[in-house]
Order: C-alpha cells, then structure tokens, then sequence
C-alpha cells in the first residue's frame, strides 16, 4: 500500500492526535497520507501528509482509515462512494457497532493491512431518490437508513408504500425508517425494528409510532424497490433524514423511492471479536 486516506471526527482532539501520529507512523514506512481538508487546517504538522477535497482523498488510496465513531463513518462511506476501497474504522466514539477496530488494535492493525493480510466485509447500501411532479430533485447512497419523519407540531402523516411495484400498505403514523441491515442497529432498533446481521442482503421497513397497532416491521429482499407516497395538509413540515446526517423538506405528493445500491461499504473486519460479541457488548446481554 502506498496511499492511505485518513478520515478524523475534526472536533475531537484525542482523533486528531491519533490521526498525527498515525501520519508520522506511515511516513516511516514509505506510505503518504491523505487527509481532507478539513483534517488539514486542525492538524499542527502538515508536512508529511496530502490534503485534498473530502470526496477526492480516497478516489487512488489503497485503504482509507477512519479515526472516530459510527457517525464518522457512516459520512465517510458516503463520500466514498463507489470507490472500491477497504475501511479500517477505528472506534474512538462510544457506541461503536461499526467501528470495532480499539484504539489498542490500531496499529497491529495497520501491519497487518500493509501486509496484505486482512479480512473484509460487505455491507450493502440504499439510493434514495426524491420525486417531485415527475423528476428527481434528490439522490443520496446511505449506508444505515432513510427516515421519514414529521415535524414538531405536524399531524400523523400518510404514507402510501408499495414494494417492486405492488401496493404494500398505506402508514399512518409519526414517520417511516428504511433500513439496511448495517443500520438495523440504529434508529430503527429503537423504533422495535429487528436486529439484522449485517452481511443479509434485505431491507426493512419499520413505522414510527404507527396509528394502527399491528402495522408491524417488516423484512423485504434487497432486490426490492420501495416507493412511498406522502400525502398530508400542504401547512404540515415532513422531512426526509439520510444516515441522520443529510436532510431535506418534503412536499405532500412527493414520492420517495429506495432501492440497492450497486456498489457496497467494505469494512475490515477485527481479529479479536465478531459480530455477536459487539451485540452483546453494546446492548449488555447477560447483565442484570
């Protein structure tokens, strides 16, 4: 490897000190570093490592390294892309379901990937389009879910859903969150959405505080394209949230479509624990 990107929470001075020593560690061994720009204008040393645009660092890197939390993470795998780029995600947040990699494991870690010997995991993602009177004004890849959600003093919305095609149901409720199943863990556990493991390849629909009681979460193929149809008084304030990072306004008759990405996130994956045991790490199975 001899490019890696390196992508920081800024406002985080412990992830900025790693991410200094971090480029120094490289330098050492022959690797330049890119850091976006952002990074850049916090680091104290800049000479030893490249600054470029957020959505450019990673376009040539062999690896990209993410220095933070989930949130971190999450933004970086947008900004990827397409890019068919492994991520070492290092977790110096406080939940941490996706970034497993310890602070400790960084840099037996990063031997280990300059190496070669690494192991990946494919998590798959969403595009979300937003149409209105017949064309797409938004188009965003999500790695955790798309959320629909109403205002503060905004009524029970209606929103009209069919699969692939074929009318499913119409939600009457606070809002709607489609999830992969990365994100399963997220916004959509805490609505009673089911835990997925995140290498299936589905989607699952999952209403907020619906109106109807047995409007319960549901689990559709990855192939499936979901359309879902908003309609409420125009006075009313909904909004579409992306990743929980990425927003808009939308207008009753908008139609908000998902569906596969094609392309997917790939994680490298910790020697030292799996999925199972950051569940019952992160959730406190077993304690009383």
């Amino acid at each position: 490897m001899k490019k890696i990107a390196i992508f920081a929470k800024v406002h985080d001075p412990r992830c900025l000190g790693v991410a200094e020593e971090l480029i120094e560690w490289l330098a050492t061994r022959g690797v330049t570093a890119h850091v976006e720009e952002h990074l850049s204008r916090r680091l104290r040393r800049t000479t030893l490592a490249e600054s470029a645009e957020s959505s450019e660092i990673s376009r040539d890197a062999d690896l990209v390294v993410v220095l933070g939390g989930d949130g971190t993470l999450i933004a970086a795998a947008r900004l990827i892309g397409e890019q068919d780029v492994p991520i070492l995600a290092v977790n110096l947040g406080s939940l941490g379901f996706l970034t497993e990699i310890t602070l400790d494991e960084l840099y037996p870690s990063m031997e280990r990937c300059l190496a070669g010997d690494f192991e990946v995991t494919e998590r798959m993602m969403l595009l979300a389009s937003v149409e209105r009177a017949g064309e797409v004004v938004e188009l965003h890849r999500v790695l955790n879910d798309v959320v629909i959600n109403k205002g503060a003093l905004a009524r029970i919305i209606d929103m009209e859903t069919s699969v692939t095609g074929r009318y499913l149901t119409t939600f009457k409720a606070d809002g709607l969150i489609i999830s992969t199943p990365t994100g399963s863990t997220g916004y959509s556990l805490s609505a009673n959405g089911p835990i997925l493991h995140p290498e299936l390849e589905c989607i699952s629909i999952t209403p907020i505080c619906p109106h109807t009681l047995t409007n319960r979460p549901l689990v559709v193929d990855a192939a499936a394209q979901i359309a879902i149809k908003l309609n409420y008084a125009p006075d009313e304030s909904v909004f579409l949230t992306l990743d929980g990072q990425v927003g808009m306004k939308l207008l009753s008759g908008d139609v908000v479509q998902i569906r596969k990405a094609p392309h997917v996130t790939r994680l490298i994956q910790s020697r030292s624990k799996d999925y199972f045991e950051v569940l019952r790490t992160k959730l406190k199975w077993g304690e009383r």
